[in-house]
């Protein structure tokens, strides 16, 4: 055995060891009874841990859209839009999402994380016109791995600023050099802790200190707002935010990630960014699903509406029965359990005892002492499910995580 393979095994034993070992539960999908799985055996299970937020995975729109399109277009994309040229279908879809959030342009990536790199990364390793001095990017302490992986792949100088905390940023942002070229890079809605950030406010820094705004709304796309383009149109605020980047995998039951900017902008990110040229397209069947459903969930006002009183009620029936809840403003509903092992074990029982998956939310996800079930109820689940699930954590949780609420 070599070096490498005992440091992966001692590595691996540690992770066991402190409760974060992964393992993938087996559960399958089901277009037609979502938010049912189905298991190897047969039997079925209730999934409260989605991010189809809107159940639009199995929705007929898209079914019919990927099949009309697999049929016409076949599976695979057969290479980059360079190579292979681009479909109706990406170009349709990249105008949608352009017009969604309001901006000139929009550019698809294979994930929302390779969005998320590739852009990010990109624009920070670029050389501004009469710029004498790198970039410095200001980046809130709670962002996603992706944004943090694309900028430590880039020159730029890093300050982090306390979450949602404007009086730190304001305070980086004063001290930094006014040549230098500066970027703020924030989510919308943090989806551990279920909260949301000032979008007006930062915009407004960013105006004052001559930054650029790169806003990740992964979390929010498809359910704020007025037609889903997030809490930036929920805001209004849209139109002052310089780059919006999202998901299609998410509220919009697909696959697939694209940012949303000045045309100039996402051109030079089309023509540089290596996470773009080099990787296949997405391909045209998962386009053709994604473009049907933001045409569809951007007039359906009444799923979004929805969306909004499954998680209050959520939220307010884990309150009455003294379960602890971690305070929430957005649709993501967290419960605190405070430690790894036994979040571990919550999850397992929850699925042995009650047929219900909850994934558990570990370090380093969440810093040790914050471990959490994250709960997302959709549309499509029922006051009775709820009942279900309350009932089977006032059970399992100890008594000591639920005095602590």
């Amino acid at each position: 055995m070599t070096q490498f393979h005992a440091f992966c095994r001692r590595s691996l034993d540690d992770i066991r060891a402190q409760g974060r070992y992964r393992v993938f539960t087996p559960l399958q999908k089901q277009a037609a009874h979502f938010p049912y799985y189905r298991r190897p055996d047969g039997s079925e299970v209730l999934v409260w841990s989605s991010n189809d937020y809107l159940g639009m995975g199995g929705h007929p729109v898209l079914v019919e859209a990927a099949c009309t399109a697999v049929r016409e277009m076949g599976a695979g994309a057969g290479g980059t839009r360079n190579i292979s040229g681009t479909s109706p279908v990406h170009d349709a879809l990249e105008a949608e999402l352009a017009d969604l959030h309001g901006k000139q342009a929009a550019l698809l990536f294979t994930s929302g994380f390779v969005s998320n790199q590739a852009a990010l990364s990109t624009l920070l390793n670029s050389q501004p016109a009469g710029a004498d001095q790198r970039w410095i990017v200001f980046s809130d302490a709670k962002n996603h791995a992706s944004m943090i992986a694309g900028i430590k792949n880039s020159r730029a100088q890093c300050q982090i600023f306390a979450h949602n905390d404007m009086g730190h940023l304001e305070s980086l942002l004063r001290a930094a050099p006014a040549a230098a070229p500066k970027l703020i890079a924030f989510e919308s809605v943090y989806s551990m802790d279920a909260d949301i950030a000032p979008i007006g406010a930062i915009c407004d820094l960013a105006a004052r200190h001559g930054a650029m705004t790169y806003l990740d709304e992964v979390h929010a796309v498809g359910m704020y707002g007025a037609e889903g383009g997030g809490v930036s149109q929920r805001d209004g605020v849209a139109g002052r935010v310089d780059l919006i980047e999202g998901t299609l995998a998410k509220a919009f039951g697909a696959h697939g990630g694209y940012v949303a900017g000045d045309a100039d902008v996402i051109d030079w990110i089309r023509s540089t960014a290596p996470g773009f040229i080099f990787t296949t397209s997405l391909p045209p069947m998962v386009a053709a699903a994604a473009l049907a459903s933001v045409r569809h969930v951007r007039t359906d006002h009444a799923r979004r509406a929805r969306l909004f009183e499954r998680a209050a009620t959520l939220k307010a029936k884990l309150d009455a029965a003294g379960l602890p809840r971690i305070d929430s403003v957005s649709h993501i509903v967290p419960v605190h359990v405070g430690d790894a092992a036994l979040c571990t074990e919550v999850s397992q029982r929850l699925l042995a005892e009650f047929d219900m998956y909850a994934t558990p939310i570990n370090y380093p996800t969440v810093p040790r002492g914050e471990e959490r079930l994250r709960l997302t109820p959709t549309p499509l689940h029922t006051d009775a499910m709820m009942d279900a699930l309350v009932t089977a954590l006032r059970q399992i949780l100890p008594q000591a995580v639920r005095q602590a609420a």
